[in-house]
Formats: C-alpha cells, sequence, structure tokens
C-alpha cells in the first residue's frame, strides 16, 4: 500500500496514490499534545498523545479509550530510532538521516517511509507498507516522525 502524508498548517492529510482523501489527523483541543486520526466520513479510529518531552520525545496511542501502542524515540541524532510496543507486537522505524525511515515489523522490513519538502515549504511523508500488516493507525508513523524530526527535517 502507497499513501501520501501532506501536512498543512496543524493537521495532516493522508491520500492514497491517485490523491484520494483516505484519513485526516487533527489537533485536538488547546496545545500540541492530542491529534486524533479520522477516517474520510470523520469517524474518530484512534487518539495520539504525546506524553514525552521534546528531547526525548514518547507518544500512545489510544483505542476506545485504552492505550493501544506505546511510542518512544530512542535516538534523535546518531541512528534515529523509533520503538512502537503493541500487545503482540513490535514496530521500529530506523533510519540514519532523520528523512529515511525503514519500517519493521519483529525485526523483518515491511515498508519504508520517506520526507520529502513540497514546493509550499511543508513536508510530506511517502509511506510504503505491505498491505498484510497495513492497518489505520500506520498514517501516524509519518505524524509521530513529523512530531519529532520535523523541525529538523525543514533545515
Amino acid at each position: 500500500m502507497d499513501l501520501v502524508v501532506i501536512t498543512k498548517g496543524n493537521k495532516y492529510i493522508v491520500e492514497d496514490k491517485k490523491s484520494r482523501l483516505l484519513y485526516t489527523v487533527k489537533k485536538k483541543g488547546f496545545g500540541n499534545s492530542k491529534s486524533v486520526l479520522l477516517d474520510a466520513s470523520n469517524y474518530n479510529l484512534y487518539t495520539l498523545l504525546q506524553t514525552g518531552e521534546e528531547r526525548k520525545p514518547s507518544f500512545v496511542i489510544v483505542l476506545n479509550d485504552a492505550t493501544f501502542m506505546t511510542i518512544s524515540c530512542k535516538s534523535l541524532f546518531l541512528d534515529p530510532t523509533i520503538i512502537c510496543k503493541a500487545k503482540d507486537m513490535t514496530f521500529t522505524l530506523a533510519s540514519k538521516d532523520r528523512r529515511e525511515f525503514s519500517i519493521l515489523l519483529d525485526n523483518d522490513k515491511k515498508g519504508s517511509i520517506s520526507t520529502r519538502i513540497s514546493v509550499s515549504g511543508d513536508l510530506q511523508y511517502d509511506i510504503t507498507v505491505e498491505d498484510k500488516i497495513f492497518d489505520d493507525y500506520i498514517p501516524l508513523f509519518a505524524v509521530i516522525i513529523d512530531k519529532a524530526f520535523g523541525a529538523m527535517n525543514k533545515q
């Protein structure tokens, strides 16, 4: 599956390669810590909460008022790595340059996330992931990368 995550102000638009809207990620309330993943009909699928400070950001993904996945940034500079742990699986988002990330599921490569700068200067994320492991929360990985590394990648 191929997706494009486009940053637009304080929200993210997730489209397929044919530019069809699949999801929207919007900040909820005041502050920067809570975002919701909505499908194309504005149904709330997941909530992303930032739980750690900006030096080593950490997050949780909430599903039906329960923590579904915990996310921690292991390194921001040398071998940037984000670990995403759910009940029965562990995703690792691994990079060498903070722009090109491999998506590893239990240490097997299942996809990638590439960072691009659009004509307007905003960041875009191209996600390629195997169809059999795709789930609605996968676009949140690009949002997490943007929150952790976006400011550095714009420079």
